[in-house]
């Protein structure tokens, strides 16, 4: 199976709210995405989807901002839109976005369809949201993420987001604290390099799986 990210489209919202049905005890509502997606200043927001053959390659323009830094680590087909028809049964199977503050670029959701956890989407998703951060010019990272999950607080760590401060009860369903985590200088040289030996190990192990 491949998978591919691609800019998320209005008519995508039915579909990243099944998977956000399933991910968070309190769903934003349609309303919400649509405006998001509309502020294309501030916010970038990708639609991961899964394939079993990969989408064929120069037959969609760029969409508009795209960095091309994903692309050239982790081949095209992650990062460049496919035909319609290839889209229309490639299945969404994660989404992820962010929106832009001054220069500090904040992740608002990450979610991958529980039927495709563990295959590396939501790393591939938050790869792209670092892509969209250096396209909106971000001098920095920001998120927060629940105490209790280990999973998702391990793949931040490995990227170079560190823990900053705790929102007490952040989480209205149940009272849980947040982590605030960030990565502080996404332009340092030396971040870069860390960036690039990461994918190039991620691109492996998504060659291997496919």
């Amino acid at each position: 199976m491949y998978y591919f990210i691609e800019p998320m489209k209005e008519e995508d919202i039915p579909a990243v709210q099944q998977i956000e049905a399933q991910s968070f005890p309190i769903p934003w509502a349609a309303s919400t995405y649509r405006r998001e997606l509309r502020d294309t200043q501030r916010c970038r927001y990708l639609v991961a989807r899964a394939s079993p053959a990969p989408p064929p390659q120069g037959t969609s323009p760029a969409p508009p901002r795209r960095s091309g830094f994903l692309s050239q680590l982790f081949g095209a087909f992650m990062a460049q839109p496919v035909q319609p028809n290839v889209a229309t049964s490639a299945p969404i199977v994660g989404y992820g976005g962010l929106w832009l503050s001054a220069d500090e670029a904040h992740v608002t959701t990450i979610a991958v369809d529980p039927a495709y956890r563990r295959r590396g989407i939501g790393e591939l998703l938050l790869n792209g949201l670092i892509d969209q951060a250096y396209e909106l010019g971000a001098r920095m990272i920001t998120l927060e993420v629940r105490v209790s999950n280990d999973a998702a607080q391990r793949l931040y760590l490995k990227y170079g987001f560190t823990v900053v401060g705790t929102r007490r009860r952040y989480y209205t369903d149940n009272g849980e604290d947040a982590l605030l985590m960030s990565i502080e200088a996404l332009n340092d040289p030396a971040y870069r390099q860390r960036l690039n030996a990461l994918r190039r190990q991620f691109y492996a192990r998504l060659q291997r799986q496919a």
